[in-house]
């Protein structure tokens, strides 16, 4: 009996000397993307009407629910009516789950189709929860009369209607010709 143990003992001994040493880079935590979606569109309703409906080529989807949008999103707004009354697109997008805001970069437009405004910047950050679109960075908004208004930071709802400009650079007014 002894005898067996001692082999059990050598045996097992043998077994663990001869363990190769583990590489514990080949350990670390990944950090990709847990999803990955592509041609997505999520809808958002109030009472049976959609209210938001948001597009994207391709979707990631990371542990910490953020999420980030390589080839773009676009973002439309519909009244209580069901009518389209903005849209917002941008080349690509990122969602910080921490801060609930969704961050637009690259050529990022914004069309209020009611009133013709548009809105051109290269980073625009949107706000779900208190409804709002601002940035710091510079912008350009061409208005339907043609007004046309340059300047750095601006914040509004996001329907892109009623709007604050923090420093405007550059305007044009149109020329309104008298009648004679």
């Amino acid at each position: 009996m002894i005898r067996n143990l001692v082999i059990v003992f050598i045996v097992v001994s043998v077994g663990f000397s001869c363990r190769e040493s583990v590489d514990t880079s080949q350990l670390e935590q990944y950090n990709g993307p847990m999803r990955i979606t592509t041609d997505m569109e999520v809808f958002r309703s109030d009472s049976a009407t959609v209210r938001i409906k948001l597009t994207a080529g391709k979707q990631l989807v990371f542990n910490n629910q953020d999420m980030e949008f390589p080839e773009g999103i676009q973002i439309q707004f519909y009244d209580v009516d069901g009518k389209l009354t903005s849209t917002i697109r941008a080349d690509k997008a990122y969602y910080d789950n921490k801060t609930k805001l969704y961050r637009g970069e690259g050529d990022v437009r914004v069309h209020n189709i009611e009133k013709g405004d548009k809105l051109n910047t290269e980073e625009l950050f949107w706000n779900e929860r208190k409804e709002i679109i601002f940035t710091e960075k510079f912008f350009t908004i061409e208005k339907a009369d043609e007004t046309l208004i340059k300047g750095t930071g601006l914040e509004s709802d996001q329907s892109f209607s009623n709007y604050t400009l923090y420093n405007i650079v550059d305007s044009r007014l149109p020329i309104q010709e008298e009648e004679q």
